[in-house]
Formats: C-alpha cells, sequence, structure tokens
C-alpha cells in the first residue's frame, strides 16, 4: 500500500508537470520576456575633411568592405575604362587564357585608343587581357565582349563571320552578363552598356510599355565593390592580379609585334599599390580604381571625375591622399577582443519547462555554449575614437523538447548601424519534453521500486 501511494504521488507530480507547467510558461512569456542589451565601446566621430579633385570618391576596406571614407560615393557618374576591370573578369571566368579568339569587322573599327586589330586576324583571350588591362584598348575589349557574348548566346562559329547586327547582339549580350555580375557583387547604381567604358546610352521598354534611357555609369562605391569583388572573391582573381600588376607584355600575332605597358604609373609610386585601373573620356573625365596593401591593411581607392585636361596628375594626388588617410587613421580591432559586462552570464544554463527529469521536483538547466561557426567579419579597420555597439539577447527560459544546436540567443557587432559580426547562443544538449508515456514509465517505475 505504501509503495502504491508513492507512486500515486509521483504520477500527481508528474501531471502537475503537465498541465501546471504551461500555466508557468505563459505567465514567463508576459512577464519576464527574452532581453536584449546594449554596450557601447569608444566614442563615435564623424570622418575627417580631406581636400580631393574627384567629384566621387571612395576609401573602402578591401577585407570587410566598409567605405572608410567617402565623397559623393553613391552619386551615378560615367567611368570610362575602369570598365574594363568588369570586363576582364568576366572573360577569365567564361573563357581560358589559351584560347583563340577571331576578330569581326565591326571590332576593328573601334576608336583610340587602340590596338588596331583587323577582321580576321586571330588572338589568344591572353594577349587580349593585356592589351585591354596595360594598354586600355578599345578593340580589345569589344573583340573579347563579343567573343564571350557569343559563348553565351549559343554561337558556335567563327566571330570573324559576324555581320554587324551579329556583333552588336553579342555584345548585348555581354553587356548583360556584366549588369548581373554587378548585381551579384551588389552594386546598386551600376549599368554597364559597353565592355570598354566608351560613353553610351540605350533606350530600354519596361514590362508595363514605358521607356527608360540609361546611361553607362556607376558610383564610386560600386567600383570599388567591383574591384574588390576581382582581388578578392572572383576564382579567377590570382589571373587578374597577375594582368593587372605586369609592367610590361609584348607578344606576336599574325606577322605583327606588340609592346604593351601598364599605364597604371600609381604602382610605381605608392609602396605597397599592386592593382588598379585608369580611364579617361570627355564625359567621365579622369577616373582610377586602385587597391595598396600595407601594415596589415588592404585598401581600394575609386576617383569618378577627377579632373579633366590638362589635370591628369590629379587622380594619383587624389589617391595618395586617400591611401595615407587610411593608413594614418585607421587600425584593426578585432570584436573576439570587445569586452562587455554580463558576457558570462550569456553562458550561464537555461531552465527548460516541461522538461523530462528523472528527479520530477529538480529544475532542469541546460547548458549554454558558442556556436563554432559565426556570421560576418572577425574584425574592422576602425578610426580612434568609433564606437563598437554590442547588441546581446538570451532566453530566459525554454519550453522542452529542445534540441542539441538550437539557438537560444546571439551577440551582435555593430559599427555605424550595421551589424558586421553575428555569434549565436546555442543548446549544448537534447532534452525532451514531458508526455503521457514518460508519465506512466515514472509511475511504474517508482510503484516497482516500493513494491520490492
Amino acid at each position: 500500500m505504501r509503495g502504491f501511494f508513492c507512486a500515486l504521488f509521483a504520477g500527481i507530480i508528474c501531471l502537475e508537470s503537465l498541465c501546471g507547467s504551461q500555466f508557468r510558461e505563459d505567465r514567463i512569456t508576459d512577464n519576464e520576456p527574452t532581453y536584449a542589451i546594449r554596450y557601447e565601446t569608444g566614442k563615435s566621430d564623424l570622418q575627417q575633411e580631406i581636400k580631393l579633385y574627384a567629384q566621387g570618391a571612395v576609401l573602402l576596406d578591401a577585407d570587410s568592405g566598409r567605405v572608410l571614407y567617402g565623397k559623393n560615393e553613391t552619386i551615378p557618374m560615367a567611368m570610362a575604362s575602369t570598365t574594363k576591370i568588369m570586363t576582364c573578369i568576366l572573360v577569365l571566368e567564361n573563357a581560358k587564357v589559351d584560347e583563340t579568339v577571331s576578330v569581326s569587322a565591326y571590332a576593328a573599327t573601334m576608336p583610340k585608343v587602340k590596338l588596331y586589330v583587323k577582321r580576321g586576324e586571330h588572338y589568344t583571350v591572353r594577349e587580349l587581357l593585356f592589351s585591354l588591362m596595360l594598354e586600355s584598348h578599345n578593340d580589345a575589349a569589344v573583340v573579347l565582349g563579343e567573343y564571350i557574348g557569343g559563348k553565351l548566346l549559343g554561337e558556335t562559329g567563327e566571330i570573324s563571320e559576324h555581320t554587324g547586327e551579329e556583333s552588336k547582339a553579342a555584345l548585348h549580350r555581354f553587356a548583360q552578363a556584366m549588369n548581373e555580375k554587378a548585381e551579384e557583387i551588389g552594386c546598386e547604381d551600376t549599368w554597364f552598356i559597353t565592355p570598354n567604358g566608351l560613353d553610351a546610352t540605350e533606350t530600354l521598354t519596361l514590362p508595363d510599355g514605358s521607356v527608360l534611357e540609361r546611361e553607362h555609369h556607376t558610383t564610386a562605391k560600386d567600383l570599388a565593390e567591383i574591384l574588390r569583388y576581382c582581388m578578392k572573391a572572383s576564382p579567377q582573381r590570382d589571373l587578374f592580379l597577375e594582368i593587372t600588376g605586369t609592367q610590361d607584355y609584348s607578344f606576336t600575332e599574325n606577322g605583327r609585334s606588340f609592346q604593351c605597358h601598364n599605364h597604371n604609373a600609381f604602382l610605381q609610386m605608392m609602396d605597397g599599390a599592386f592593382t588598379g585601373k585608369t580611364g579617361f573620356t570627355n564625359k567621365a573625365g579622369y577616373c582610377y580604381v586602385g587597391a595598396l596593401k600595407r601594415d596589415g591593411k588592404c585598401l581600394i581607392v575609386a576617383l569618378l571625375a577627377c579632373g579633366w585636361p590638362n589635370h591628369r596628375t590629379y587622380k594619383w594626388s587624389d589617391s595618395r591622399e586617400l591611401f595615407t588617410y587610411g593608413l594614418e587613421n585607421f587600425t584593426y580591432r578585432s570584436f573576439g577582443e570587445e569586452t562587455f559586462s554580463g558576457r558570462e552570464q550569456l553562458l550561464m544554463s537555461i531552465p527548460v519547462l516541461r522538461a523530462q527529469n528523472d528527479a520530477l521536483t529538480e529544475e532542469v538547466l541546460l547548458p549554454v555554449e558558442l556556436d563554432p561557426e559565426t556570421e560576418g567579419v572577425e574584425g574592422l579597420l576602425m578610426g580612434p575614437d568609433e564606437n563598437v555597439e554590442i547588441l546581446y539577447r538570451k532566453e530566459q527560459y525554454l519550453t522542452a523538447p529542445v534540441e542539441a544546436g538550437e539557438c537560444v540567443g546571439e551577440i551582435s557587432y555593430l559599427v555605424d548601424g550595421r551589424v558586421w559580426r553575428r555569434e549565436r547562443l546555442i543548446a549544448a544538449k537534447d532534452v525532451e519534453a514531458i508526455d503521457f508515456v514518460w508519465c506512466c514509465r515514472q509511475i511504474l517505475l517508482r510503484f516497482l521500486v516500493r513494491s520490492l
């Protein structure tokens, strides 16, 4: 009889866990919600004013993509031959450098600056890429764009046999690929029409029948992002850097010899400069995008409308100004080294309601741990007075069942209002929920124990 009453008591406790804990769960949800706390480290400060010739400019941290300095960096402008960095990377991603390309009549009509290719001639992709990126030859850009555009259209014949309309159709398909890549990279206001960057305007008919005029353009920020993709994220980044970092390249084809010299003079102007592209049209003015690596920092500068003749050196002085500003005013800060009160509380165990527990009356506590996989960057280049905001949240109570690895909170690191890193708090083990079968098993076990 005594065993029966003990088992009955166990059953009452189990049933209370099933029914009564739901009342407690509701009460906690209403009165003790999940909490979130924000901490700030450091002080915020406005960016330093820098005198630049460029009408649009940006200094970008190549590792994180963070804008360290901007001047009209989101204003659309013509970008001239800096366009060719996109042409180069698309060609590298869609063809092998030893492939042979033929020249169409349309490509041979391109204006200076050019390689002076002739219809029916053949060149390798590698030769044309050095012509494109070192000498900025407009006809080389069209030969390559027409070749890749034709491949994307499924063509298998010789490009040299193209009619004028077929050449334009292939180049239009290549421009589509350029815009698709720009969108993939995250460029919010960039539109490509030509592979060489010559000023152009096109008329688009929208699905609703309306007409839209679009110009060949980008922004300083988008241009820097495109170079960042070329040198950091593209599967062909090594070839891109090899080509754009070469000083001189010579080759012989079709009975003619060619010598290409890199017009990116900034490679020799500042220690650590390693890639980039110049550009000029009457509309765009002088443009430049380039990168520098020094003192553990990798920086990108993009300049648009940086003077007109006779001010071709303005782009070099602006580049030096921005790179120097980045080197002297920003240091790397690791988010893992940021401290705030309460961090130790985040890893404290969390009570779990309606959880199976052989002791019946004891509270079930779930161990919590940091997920080894994180989102975002490890740290940022930051100015001495910039602030880091740390926002964390953690569930105060959970309701079973809970699976190991389930997210129960997170720590977010923000700079300038943007989240740069997230660390997830996860359940360290499974916790099963009380159910009718478990209750019956507990009653039976206690009845048998008391009966023996």
